[in-house]
């Protein structure tokens, strides 16, 4: 985790010195990941594949106590610092890396040796150490021809308040080794099964630094061509109890406690292939996986990648053009800014396990939610595991029609008998999911309104593939009138705040291509005081600027669109969070 300076100045520090070297030290590893392999050479005995099976074993087999197992083991280590000793049976980064190493291997043992694990190595001095390895292990898939790589990961490494500071103890068992322990026990559980897709379980290294980890893999991907369908980054992720300076968007007050909500993070707004990826782990959920639990979870879509500030390990591989989001708990215990009078947990010594309340030696009030961290891992498995098992992408256009009928055309993956589309207004969520029959269909919305649409492929099965690129409706060739309230072509539109999120989206719709010099969007309070200048490029028809306005802020404000020193249009935003 990042504060927001210390961030920036990293990630430009990360620009600047890149990795090189990079290399997987099992070639076997790097193999599968290309596709070069038989599958019969790692196919189970008694094959687990239908999804139904997946889903319930799955849900049944994450365990709390594996969980718990794994971070006091975790713990053991006193720091995972990417820079502290690496030759210590017992103490560093080091031995902690081998023992996750050996975790792998173990589960790989007993499913058959069909995981396959290796370290990622890559040579950068971080820390004043000049060369660093992730841990990960690659489940193959049965399908080489159509090659898919599904990547759940999260972040090894621990952190006092200095991001270098190798001596201190820094067990990190929120942040992160809540999110290391999930990816250890996907990769136990899921092994089991069977996937048309290959899956890779990946602990990276140098996140606390500057995203290092995740940025070698990336660039690694990049390099050899390696087609990651998705990444599913898991980063303080169990925890429920809320700190004093908790990162917005996150707690109503100190000590709070929320143990059945989870927050999705990602890039983008409109035909945000992120914020796509988030949607349909959140489908899943809903259809897949909720009428089975005992505890019924809350997935909120947020607006912005990360909270205000804030990075994580998903970054890269968005920046290299791959889909990727984050899963982070409700609640965090801190901001990390470590400053004069912080007394919160994360970034700290104090990022512990739990605390021996009666005396007796034993922890008996623990700050990790073992129970809600299987929940969260249980969420991430069902998800990878549908698009693992799921059909491929389609596409699609949108028919001329003369009345508010929508006439869905695919035009990519015509070959399905159904199609599901997923209609959405301004918000994160689709409003709706419907069922289509056939690669030409016709669906009538309940509401007239202006949509965006996409469409997946569904299979035999009734398993949907990840969703296509976002078409908006209605555009200049549907009979249904545009209203503008603005200048001819130009539209601002109502911006789309999320429930608990610090960010808001602002859209400004082209219906024509506009010829300008510069535009802004600038934010006032009520009494007219300027809060902020957001500039915005106007190049697409649906142009975003992302207004962190911040976690609590509440009452009346007004944004305007400003172009080559003109108001264009102003709209009022209510915060009520």
């Amino acid at each position: 985790m990042k504060y927001a300076f210390a961030f920036l100045t990293i990630i430009i520090g990360l620009t600047l010195e890149a990795q090189s070297n990079i290399l997987s030290t099992n070639l076997a590893a790097k193999q599968v990941m290309l596709g070069n392999y038989n599958p019969a050479d790692y196919a189970s005995t008694n094959p687990i594949s239908h999804h139904d099976d997946i889903i319930q074993g799955i849900n049944a087999n994450i365990n709390a106590d594996s969980l718990k197992v794994y971070l006091e083991e975790m713990a053991s280590f006193s720091t995972r610092n990417t820079g502290s000793d690496t030759v210590s049976s017992s103490t560093g980064i080091g031995a902690a890396r081998r023992w996750a190493y050996q975790k792998f291997e173990s589960f790989s043992q007993v499913n058959e040796n069909r995981l396959i694990t290796s370290y990622l190595q890559f040579d950068q001095t971080i820390c004043s150490m000049a060369q660093h390895r992730n841990v990960f292990a690659v489940l193959p898939g049965t399908d080489t021809i159509h090659n898919r790589i599904i990547l759940i990961e999260a972040h090894f490494d621990s952190r006092c308040d200095q991001v270098c500071d190798v001596n201190c103890v820094a067990e990190g068992m929120e942040d992160n080794g809540s999110g290391s322990a999930l990816v250890l026990e996907l990769a136990r559980v899921m092994s089991q099964y069977t996937y048309k897709s290959t899956i890779v379980f990946m602990l990276t290294i140098g996140e606390e630094q500057g995203l290092y980890g995740s940025n070698a893999f990336s660039q690694f991907s990049v390099d050899n061509d390696i087609p990651i369908h998705a990444v599913l980054n898991n980063d303080v992720i169990g925890g429920v109890i809320c700190g004093a300076t908790s990162s917005a968007p996150s707690c109503p007050g100190e000590n709070a406690v929320d143990s059945t909500q989870v927050r999705f993070f990602s890039k983008g707004g409109f035909d945000s292939q992120n914020k796509q990826l988030a949607r349909y782990l959140k489908l899943q959920y809903q259809e897949e996986l909720k009428p089975l639990v005992n505890v019924p979870m809350s997935i909120t879509i947020m607006s912005g990648e990360d909270r205000a500030g804030r990075g994580g390990d998903h970054i890269p591989f968005r920046q290299d053009g791959f889909r990727a989001m984050r899963f982070t708990s409700a609640h965090e215990h801190g901001d990390a800014s470590n400053g004069v009078g912080y007394t919160d947990r994360q970034h700290t010594s104090t990022d512990i396990l739990g605390v021996d309340t009666n005396g007796d030696m034993v922890i008996d009030s623990f700050f990790v939610d073992f129970n809600y961290l299987a929940r969260n891992a249980t969420i991430n498995g069902v998800g990878a595991a549908m698009i693992a098992i799921g059909p491929k992408v389609c596409d699609l256009n949108i028919e001329t029609s003369p009345g508010p009928e929508i006439i869905i055309k695919i035009t990519e993956q015509t070959n399905y008998d159904h199609y599901r589309v997923g209609l959405r207004t301004i918000n994160n969520d689709w409003d709706s999911v419907y069922v289509i029959d056939s690669a030409l269909d016709t669906i009538f919305p309940t509401v007239a309104n202006d949509y965006i649409v996409s469409v997946a492929s569904v299979d035999e099965y009734g398993i949907e593939s990840l969703f296509s690129r976002e078409i908006l409706l209605p555009d200049d060739e549907l009979s249904i009138a545009e209203t503008n309230d603005s200048e001819q072509g130009i539209e601002l539109l109502q911006n789309h705040p999320n429930p608990f999120d610090e960010a808001t989206i602002i859209t400004v719709k082209l219906n024509e291509k506009l010829q300008y010099q510069s535009a802004q969007v600038i934010i006032r309070d009520i009494q007219g005081k300027e809060i902020e200048r957001l500039p915005i490029r106007l190049e697409n028809q649906m142009n975003e600027v992302l207004y962190n306005h911040g976690y609590k802020r509440v009452g009346t404000y007004t944004y305007t669109l400003v172009i080559d020193g003109r108001n264009i249009a102003t709209k009022m935003m209510v915060f009520a969070n």
